[in-house]
């Protein structure tokens, strides 16, 4: 199967209940096997900037700027060149993003967490910057591939909280690692196989603060085989547990096969 045969992708966002406008930014193209999020923060319309800044320059160079190579190939130096280019063009964004800030008053400061799913010869390449995140949901096994760049999950990994009194944490929200507020920016980039069957969710804090992982899975199983009802259901469940945040998801369903092309 082609990508776009293989893979659906269904894309929500919206501003929640409480928010009067949406900094979250979302990107999907099965196409091109690719689904991008980005939360964005900052000062007053900042954060909307910083976060469509990043998924407009990732969606628009991140495929185009291949030069005939393919991203499950390993380049001279050792590295696949899928890592090679998640890093350059996230240098990219994150280098705009941040000069942006520097020479606009009303954007210092902005920045915007960033997740991004790149789907290719079986395989799914995850690039995430912050607290967004990815899931998997593989038969009946539900996890989470990526793991929060934050206060939070440092004080969980360290034991100074436990995982319930984690769900009432005032730092919640505070992100170590975002893309566009200091010069350099170090994503998080690992791969994984993919299987016919598979369903991949991205999402912004506002689902995951509202809504815990236990329900996002049984969402997810219920609908397995229907991403844009997934999809809008999860939002639903998100504005139904008080819609505090903007909410976004990207809902990603593996329908067959997608191996390289013959010759790669």
């Amino acid at each position: 199967m082609n990508l776009n045969e293989a893979l659906e992708m269904a894309v929500r966002t919206g501003p929640g209940l409480l928010r009067p406008h949406n900094e979250d930014a979302v990107f999907g193209d099965a196409a091109l096997g690719l689904a991008i999020l980005a939360d964005g923060m900052g000062g007053y319309n900042a954060g909307e900037v910083a976060s469509g800044m990043a998924t407009a320059l990732l969606a628009g160079s991140l495929i185009g700027t291949l030069d005939d190579r393919e991203p499950q190939q390993i380049d001279a130096a050792g590295v696949r060149v899928a890592h090679r280019q998640l890093r350059d063009r996230i240098d990219d964004a994150n280098a705009e993003i941040y000069f942006a800030g520097q020479n606009q008053p009303k954007f210092a400061g902005m920045g915007t967490t960033l997740v991004v799913a790149w789907f290719y010869d079986n395989l799914l390449t995850v690039a995430h910057i912050g607290d967004s995140r990815l899931y998997r949901l593989r038969g009946n096994l539900f996890d989470r591939l990526t793991r929060d760049h934050s206060l939070l999950q440092e004080q969980l990994d360290s034991g100074i909280i436990s995982a319930e009194d984690a769900r009432f944490s005032l730092s919640k929200n505070l992100v170590t690692r975002a893309l566009g507020v200091d010069l350099a920016v170090e994503p998080e980039i690992r791969d994984f196989s993919v299987e016919p069957g598979d369903v991949y969710l991205l999402c912004s804090d506002g689902l995951t603060d509202m809504v815990d992982d236990l329900e996002i899975g049984l969402a997810l199983r219920e609908l397995r085989e229907n991403p844009a009802g997934a999809a809008d259901e999860l939002v639903q469940m998100a504005i139904d547990g008080g819609g505090r945040d903007n909410v976004s998801v990207v809902v990603v369903k593996v329908r067959g096969d997608f191996p390289a092309r013959a010759g790669w």
